[in-house]
């Protein structure tokens, strides 16, 4: 179940899958893919199923679906390293699709812009709009409202019984929305709200507001 919220007389919808919907800007918001990595993991040895690859674009069709988005909009680490399956992977998704796809460079996006743009996508460091940062990095922008990923934010919720759920998560401080890592595979960095702060983690089928 999706979790509506208004940010600076804006509408946001928050999805289980960890993606944002911005539906006067009809943009669909999501961060650290990190395509690549699980066929980066299995070269060198370690166990990761190849589902793992396909549930990422399973995902990303199901939002296209869901939503219908005139833009498609990565916020860096879209690709976790250099060339490998899951760019063709990657090629031929794009190829059957007719949204606008647009990426804000991270820092594991080493991949030549040159092969972005021969398949259709636009590059940005940022993007500046309607009073909206957006960025990979956090960042503060004065008089703007920063969207961002990088952090892969998480949140351990904690039962009567001393039990302990580790979710990602939506992080909203007053001037800052991190959203959680889209990729499989991605681990988390645990946040530790302050005051103010709201978390909204996701379960991959709910959004749940956490404090």
């Amino acid at each position: 179940m999706n979790f509506n919220i208004r940010i600076r007389n804006q509408d946001f919808v928050l999805h289980p899958f960890g993606a944002i919907y911005w539906p006067e800007q009809e943009a669909l918001l999501i961060a650290d893919v990190h395509l690549g990595k699980v066929s980066h993991f299995r070269k060198h040895g370690s166990a990761v199923p190849m589902q793992a690859i396909a549930q990422n674009f399973h995902k990303l069709d199901e939002l296209r679906k869901e939503f219908d988005p005139e833009h498609i909009v990565f916020l860096g680490d879209l690709f976790h390293s250099s060339l490998n399956i899951e760019w063709n992977m990657f090629e031929e998704w794009i190829s059957g699709i007719d949204n606008q796809v647009h990426l804000i460079a991270g820092n594991h996006d080493i991949i030549s812009p040159i092969k972005y743009q021969d398949i259709g996508i636009k590059i940005f460091s940022d993007i500046k709009i309607e009073g909206f940062y957006l960025t990979h990095h956090p960042q503060i922008l004065e008089n703007h409202f920063n969207i961002c990923g990088h952090i892969h934010p998480g949140f351990k919720m904690r039962g009567n019984g001393k039990q302990i759920l580790r979710l990602s998560c939506f992080f909203k401080s007053q001037d800052q929305m991190i959203l959680p890592a889209f990729g499989e595979f991605t681990g988390n960095y645990f946040m530790q709200p302050e005051e103010g702060d709201r978390i909204f983690a996701i379960t991959g089928k709910e959004v749940i507001p956490a404090n």
